[in-house]
């Protein structure tokens, strides 16, 4: 039985099959998005998305969609579905739809008549191509298929309307035709692997609806603009190939493209498997620039030298996110070393050093990584690194990462963070009233929703454990002298830590900012009991990891603020207003859950491990809701827990495969 596969009566009742998202992406950026009926309901959706760097620094819709017509003698059956205004769906293709599979490819088998019609497609890895097989399984009459495709050519963050600057050129080229409706765009290729006939006859479809949007506040509808058909005949067994793409294909050898990509395609057909599919989906390839593809030597003392010609990097989430200092670091170990990428890890962590030296030397940046300069990213950035020690063995981690490591603790000790101080209580201290600077980084009205200031909880379980992990290291290297100063160092944080954080209920402050001090209960105390190094006693871990169980705790993951703290909205809907005061305070992040499991199994060991076994369960179920075989980006605190937020995140996706590979481990 497949993993992933829905019958009729859900395909074809779309309260039950639009909230259903599907996503393929192809490692460099672009992406196909729908739902599972292929009705578009968010203004991120369309079937061939991709970055045009001579633009901006955004995706683009160029392909919405694309309409295939079943003709029997001259009887029409369009299986295409759109939302107009009014709740007004058309032409309802869904109600053909037989069966849905994507334990491989996804696969729509369409029954119309006595015409049965499969249809399968996916995004070509490292190339801005989508392809799509129709094959016609049986068919007792002469049958003609007809396309018709809908195109936008927009920013995903903007709408189209009908216009007279877009041009309605277009030109042949080898069973198919190019065009492109504004300047500055790349020709869009759309292609068959059949000769067919191209009737031009343009029109623009107008008030295309997208319900998500409409419930998100935002502007819902735009017209999309039809050049025409494509029309063929194709007999029973027959299989044809569409190709959409930025640049031409020879469609001779479509058919075989097909079938060669699609031997490369690892299964969705369980848990872990549709996971490591969706964090192959955060990589992101970027070619540099003429002039930069021979070598980047170190920046501070060309004692490094960077060979590869292009850049890696994990995004942190579709279909709006990009790639994002926190979430790259966060995310490193487990979308590579859980699933034993380690070659990656290097790859990515190379892209990431260079973007982080750039900015602690105050160099111009030269890497596609957002938000470097928050307090915490060098932080992260040697957590990832133990990661990789832990994973491969200290001397391997010393070769690559023993500089940038003690670059990083010289970069704190030495006050030269622009909005991080080490004070003389050992602690570092942030100004976040203004601008937000932690992970909670919501803001309505220009200000921070969560003004996080001062000593910052998970700044300083982070900073003590990055102090002990470079000591060990120096340790190991036989440096007593540096060794015993990072010690030094750990010890004084050690003992304001507790002094500053803990409090007499037994959990940790959220941050402490002279005389104020938060009392909130948060899931970011769930740190300075995770990490490897931890200022804190067993007892006092214990402690507030009850807390963390007690108030925090849901089947997806540690809620942002518990019910019993002022201000809990745990519901994540409404207005961009609406949500930003909701975004950090109730909802429910797994990524967080990933460490309170990490938590329970350093304290409590085997004993704990149907407990955690159990909390997957949570996280699984989610593979056949919101976007199939991926996590969403939140949740909302109170049951059901409905997915919420960005259809795929990759930090989410990283800690439960991480927490898998823990749970191996602590069973053998």
């Amino acid at each position: 039985m497949s993993y992933l596969r829905f019958e009729k009566a859900l395909m074809t009742n779309l309260q039950d099959s639009l909230p259903k998202e599907l996503l393929r992406t192809n490692r460099s950026g672009a992406y196909s998005c729908s739902t599972i009926v292929d009705c578009n309901i968010r203004k991120y959706h369309g079937l061939l998305v991709v970055p045009v760097p001579e633009l901006d620094d955004e995706n683009h819709v160029l392909l919405s969609s694309l309409d295939c017509t079943v003709i029997q003698h001259g009887a029409e059956f369009n299986l295409g579905l759109h939302k107009y205004q009014g709740n007004n769906y058309s032409p309802k293709g869904h109600k053909y739809i037989r069966e849905f599979d994507c334990d491989k490819i996804p696969t729509t088998i369409y029954r119309v008549g006595g015409v049965i019609l499969k249809k399968e497609f996916f995004f070509q890895n490292y190339e801005d191509r989508i392809l799509i097989r129709y094959t016609l399984e049986d068919a007792h009459s002469a049958t003609t298929l007809r396309f018709r495709p809908f195109l936008a050519f927009r920013s995903v963050r903007q709408f189209t309307h009908e216009n007279s600057v877009a041009s309605r050129e277009y030109h042949l080229v080898d069973n198919g035709i190019k065009t492109c409706m504004y300047a500055g765009y790349p020709d869009l290729y759309m292609q068959f692997s059949k000769k067919n006939e191209f009737v031009f006859q343009p029109d623009w479809y107008r008030g295309v609806e997208y319900p998500k949007e409409q419930e998100r506040g935002y502007a819902s509808n735009e017209d999309l603009y039809v050049p025409g058909y494509f029309e063929m005949s194709i007999k029973k067994g027959e299989s044809i190939v569409f190709a959409a793409s930025t640049s031409e294909t020879k469609t001779a050898r479509l058919k075989k493209l097909f079938e060669d990509e699609l031997a490369l395609r690892p299964p969705r057909d369980n848990f872990f498997h549709c996971l490591v599919n969706a964090a192959h989906q955060f990589h992101m390839r970027v070619e540099r620039k003429e002039g930069e593809k021979e070598y980047y030597t170190s920046l501070q003392d060309s004692t490094k030298t960077y060979y590869s010609n292009d850049d890696r990097y994990l995004l942190a989430g579709y279909p709006w996110f990009k790639c994002r200092a926190r979430d790259t670091f966060i995310s490193l170990p487990g979308l590579t070393l859980s699933i034993g990428e380690d070659e990656y890890f290097e790859l990515v962590m190379d892209t990431a050093e260079r973007g982080l030296r750039e900015f602690m030397e105050q160099k111009p940046p030269t890497t596609k990584i957002y938000e470097i300069e928050k307090p915490d990213v060098p932080l992260w950035a040697v957590w990832a690194i133990q990661q990789y020690s832990k994973k491969l063995g200290k001397a391997r981690c010393k070769e690559k990462y023993r500089k940038l490591l003690r670059d990083i603790i010289t970069f704190i000790e030495e006050n030269k963070h622009p909005n991080m101080t080490l004070e003389d209580n050992g602690l570092v201290r942030i100004e976040g009233r203004d601008v937000a600077m932690t992970w909670m980084n919501s803001t309505a009205n220009g200000r921070p929703v969560v003004p996080r200031t001062g000593f910052v909880v998970e700044f300083n379980a982070l900073w003590y454990n990055a102090l002990r992990f470079v000591a060990t290291l120096a340790r190991d290297d036989e440096n007593e002298k540096d060794a015993l100063h990072l010690e030094e160092m750990a010890e004084k944080c050690k003992q304001s830590f507790v002094d500053t954080f803990l409090n007499e209920y037994g959990y940790l402050l959220d941050y402490v900012d002279g005389n104020t001090m938060d009392w909130s209960v948060r899931p970011n105390m769930i740190f300075a009991v995770a990490l490897d190094y931890s200022p804190l006693t067993q007892q006092q871990m214990k402690s507030v990891l009850d807390v963390c169980t007690r108030e925090l705790l849901t089947p997806k993951g540690l809620r942002s603020l518990s019910p019993k703290s002022g201000g809990y909205n745990p519901i994540y809907v409404g207005p961009q207003t609406q949500r930003d005061y909701a975004y950090h305070q109730g909802t429910a992040w797994p990524w967080l859950g990933g460490f309170y499991m990490e938590a329970c199994l350093k304290l409590y060991k085997r004993t704990r491990l149907s407990f955690i076994e159990r909390q997957m369960v949570g996280y699984e179920d989610e593979m056949a809701y919101h976007c199939l075989g991926t996590i969403s980006e939140l949740f909302d605190g109170n049951p059901p827990f409905h997915g919420r937020g960005a259809m795929s995140f990759a930090m989410n996706v990283a800690e439960i495969l991480r927490t898998l590979e823990l749970l191996e481990r602590y069973k053998y």
